[in-house]
């Protein structure tokens, strides 16, 4: 009778865990597919929206704080589109 209740034990906390690793797991890809729909509008010319979604995908980034390579690649990227949505809003008013 005891081992039927530790292995009801153990399952439950195999469940549990099982559980949380795939609620963090979801949560990186949302990063991910963040960073990737960005690079789409980024490589399409969109460079508002891209930006947008670097800062989302930041965002998501931080609160996971796993991806500390892809946090950089944003960073950078955000910095790039910021001079460049700069430079051509200052063509734009001339």
């Amino acid at each position: 009778m005891l081992y039927l209740y530790c292995f009801f034990i153990f399952i439950l906390i195999a469940i549990i865990f099982l559980v949380i690793r795939s609620l963090v797991l979801r949560k990186k890809h949302i990063s991910v597919e963040l960073f990737a729909r960005a690079l789409q509008n980024e490589n399409s010319g969109q460079y508002e929206e891209a930006v947008v979604l670097y800062e989302s995908a930041l965002t998501e980034v931080e609160k996971i704080k796993f991806h500390s390579g892809l946090r950089a690649k944003i960073v950078e990227k955000l910095k790039l589109l910021h001079t460049i949505v700069d430079y051509q809003n200052s063509h734009r008013v001339r």
